[in-house]
C-alpha cells in the first residue's frame, strides 16, 4: 500500500465500475490505518459517493467501524448526514446493522437528524426497531425530535417492526410510550400482532395480546387473522395463546376463504390441526372458495415434504365423521385425485381403505386418479 501511494502516477481516488474509490472500500471494510493513509493525500476525496449516492462513511456506518468513521468525521468536507439515491443517511445504515458506537458518534454531529426520513419514509428509529438492537432505539428515543408513532410508505410504524424482527426488550420500550398505537394496521392491513404470531414470537405476542386496544382476531386486507397466520407456519405457542381469547373466531377464513385449518392442514402441521380440531366450532370439512377442504390440502403435498406428518394430519381428518373423505372440489377433484398425482402413498392407501371414496371418479376433465398418477409417474401409486 505504502509503496502505490508513494508512486505519483497512481491515482489514489481512481473509482471502480461501481463508483467505488479506494477510500470507500477501505472504509467499508474497516481498515483505519489505510484509510488515514489515503487520506493524508490531497486528491482523495473523502465525501465522493458512489454509483449509488454512498459515501465512505455511509459504507464505514454500516459496516460498524468506528475507527474508520472517527477519522472521516474529522474531516471537514465530510457531511455525516449526506443521504445516498435511497435517502439513507449513515445513520439509517448504522442503526439498520445496529451498530451502537457508530450510532452514539453520529447523534453528537449537531447536522445529523436523527429523524431524517429515507426515499421510502423510514427513519432511522424505524430501522433501529427492525435489527432488533435495544441501545440503539435507546440511544434514538433520547432524541426528542423523534416521532415513535410515524408510518413509512408501506404505513409501518417502529412497532410493526420490533414486533416481527426485534426482542421483547425492544418491543417493551416501544410500548411503554403513551403516542404508541399497539394495533395500528399497515397499508396491507397487518397489525403488529400478527406480524408477532407469523413468526411465532410468543413473548411479543402475550405483551401486545396484555393491551386492552389489541383486537387479537384483527383481519388484514386479505382476511387473514392473527390464528391464520400462525397456523400456516405452525408456531404452536402462538395459536395457543390465541385459542385461548374468547374474541378469537378459530374457524375464521380469509378472504380465499381457507380458515386456519385448512392453512395447518396444507403445512402438514399435526400439533395445530389436532388443537383446532378440538374446537367445536371448527369445521373439519370447510370448502375454501376453489371448493377445496383441509383433507383435499393435505392429500396433495405429503409425499413432497413431511411426509410422517402429512400422514398424521390425514389420519386425524379421516377420523372425523363429518369429513367426506370423496368430496370433490370445483374443479371436481377429490382428495384421491391429489394424493394419486403428487404421490403421497400413505394418503392413497388410507382413502382408498374408506368405502366411500370412487377409486374411478373422473374429474371435471374427466380424468381417474389412475390418469393422474400415470402422467405423473408415480411407480408406488400405480
Amino acid at each position: 500500500m505504502k509503496i502505490l501511494l508513494g508512486w505519483e502516477k497512481v491515482d489514489p481516488d481512481q473509482a471502480d465500475n461501481e463508483g467505488r474509490t479506494p477510500l470507500s472500500h477501505a472504509a467499508g471494510s474497516g481498515i483505519s490505518g489505510v484509510v488515514k493513509m489515503l487520506l493524508e493525500r490531497g486528491e482523495v476525496n473523502p465525501d465522493k459517493p458512489d454509483n449509488d449516492g454512498r459515501t465512505p462513511l455511509s459504507h464505514a456506518a454500516w459496516s460498524g467501524i468506528s475507527g474508520a468513521v472517527k477519522i472521516l468525521l474529522k474531516r471537514g468536507e465530510v457531511n455525516p448526514d449526506k443521504a445516498d439515491d435511497e435517502g439513507r443517511t449513515p445513520l439509517s445504515h448504522a442503526a439498520h446493522s445496529g451498530r451502537e458506537g457508530v450510532v452514539k458518534m453520529l447523534l453528537e454531529r449537531g447536522e445529523v437528524n436523527p429523524h431524517k426520513p429515507d426515499n421510502n419514509g423510514r427513519a432511522p428509529l424505524s430501522y433501529a426497531a427492525e435489527s432488533g438492537r435495544s441501545e440503539v432505539l435507546k440511544m434514538l428515543l433520547e432524541r426528542g425530535e423523534v416521532n415513535l408513532d410515524e408510518s413509512d410508505n408501506d404505513g409501518r410504524a417502529p412497532l410493526s417492526y420490533a414486533a416481527q424482527w426485534g426482542g421483547e426488550d425492544m418491543v417493551k420500550m416501544i410500548l411503554g410510550r403513551g403516542e404508541v398505537n399497539p394495533d395500528k394496521p399497515d397499508n396491507y392491513g397487518i397489525a403488529p400482532l400478527s406480524y408477532a404470531a407469523d413468526l411465532g414470537r410468543s413473548g411479543v405476542l402475550k405483551m401486545l395480546l396484555e393491551r386492552g386496544e389489541v383486537n387479537p382476531d384483527k383481519p388484514d386486507n386479505e382476511g387473514r387473522t392473527p390464528l391464520l397466520y400462525a397456523a400456516y407456519w405452525g408456531n404452536e405457542g402462538a395459536v395457543k395463546m390465541l385459542l385461548e381469547r374468547v374474541e378469537v373466531n378459530p374457524d375464521k377464513p380469509g378472504n380465499n376463504g381457507r380458515a386456519p385449518l385448512s392453512h395447518a392442514a396444507g403445512s402438514g402441521i399435526s400439533s395445530v390441526v389436532k388443537m383446532l380440531l378440538e374446537r367445536g366450532e371448527v369445521n373439519p370439512d370447510k370448502p375454501d372458495n376453489r371448493g377445496r377442504t383441509p383433507l383435499s390440502y393435505a392429500s396433495r403435498d405429503g409425499e413432497s415434504y413431511q411426509t410422517a406428518e402429512y400422514r398424521k394430519v390425514v389420519e386425524m381428518l379421516l377420523g372425523r365423521e363429518e369429513v367426506i373423505p370423496d368430496k370433490p372440489d370445483n374443479d371436481g377433484r377429490t382428495p384421491l385425485s391429489y394424493a394419486a398425482e403428487y404421490g403421497f402413498e400413505g394418503a392413497v392407501g388410507m382413502l382408498l381403505g374408506r368405502e366411500e371414496v370412487d377409486t374411478n371418479k373422473p374429474d371435471n376433465l374427466r380424468r381417474t386418479p389412475l390418469m393422474y398418477a400415470t402422467s405423473s409417474a408415480h411407480e408406488g401409486v400405480l
